[in-house]
This record gives C-alpha cells, structure tokens and sequence, in this order.
C-alpha cells in the first residue's frame, strides 16, 4: 500500500491557507488604513497645541492671508521654529486644511483644521473644506475651543 496524500486532502489543505492569507491581507490593509488615520489625527492635534500656544502669546490666530482654507503648511511662518519643529505631513501626501475665522478687528479669534481620513470615522467639529475632498476619503475636522 502505497502512503500518500489524496488530491483531495491537498486541496482543501490549500483552500485552507488561501482563506487564510486573504484574511490576513485583508487585515494588513485595514490596520495600514486606521494607522494612517491615527498619524492624521495626532499631526492635527500637534497643530491645534502650536495654535494654541501662538493664540497665547500673540492673543489671536494666525492669518494665512487668503481668509478662506489654505493649506496648513502655510502655517510654517507663523508657527515653525517658535512652536513646532516643522508643519506635519500627511502619510499619503494629501493635505491638512487651515482657515482662520471670527475675524475681529482684523484679527482672527477661531480657526479650523482638517484632515482627510480614509475610514469610515468623520467628526466634523467645524464646516469642513469640501470642495477638494478626495474620493473614498471621510472629514476630520477640529475648531478652536
């Protein structure tokens, strides 16, 4: 008698791991996704302290001379060497939204900051920048206290 194993055994054996490396794939990219998400979320908080400590010695926000959403690296004047080290960047080069608000006197007494997610997860604290929203991509958005 010869020993051996059966076709049979030796498929289901591989249907077995392909199951289970397409689960693992699967897995991999949804961590990849919250991981991304959670350096987003860290970058626009370090950006909200910095703004916090310039409101603090400056007594209002800073203006990044468009009075409508900007790019947040245009922070990097204002902000760069005093309160941060550099302006964050996002993991997959897309882009944290500023805009100065409340205006007064022609100073800025709130702010809001976006950043793009790719879960499912939105949080709009403030009106987003819609208009250049990525496809497959959710709102992650903080205002001034």
């Amino acid at each position: 008698m010869k020993k051996g194993f059966t076709l049979i055994e030796i498929l289901v054996a591989v249907t077995i791991i392909a199951v289970l490396v397409s689960i693992g794939v699967v897995s991999y990219a949804s961590v990849n996704k919250r991981s991304r998400d959670a350096k987003r979320k860290g970058d626009v908080e370090q950006l909200r302290s910095a703004l916090e400590m310039y409101r603090s010695d400056i007594g209002s926000y800073p203006n990044t001379g468009s009075g409508s959403w900007t790019d947040a690296s245009d922070l990097s004047t204002p902000l760069v060497s005093t309160y941060l080290p550099a302006i964050p960047s996002d993991p997959k080069s897309q882009t944290y939204r500023y805009e100065a608000t409340n205006i007064l006197g022609g100073n800025y007494y709130g702010y809001c900051l976006t950043a793009y997610l790719e879960s499912a997860e939105e949080n709009d604290t403030c009106t987003p920048d819609s208009g250049s929203q990525p496809v497959g991509t959710y709102m992650y958005g903080v205002k001034s206290p």
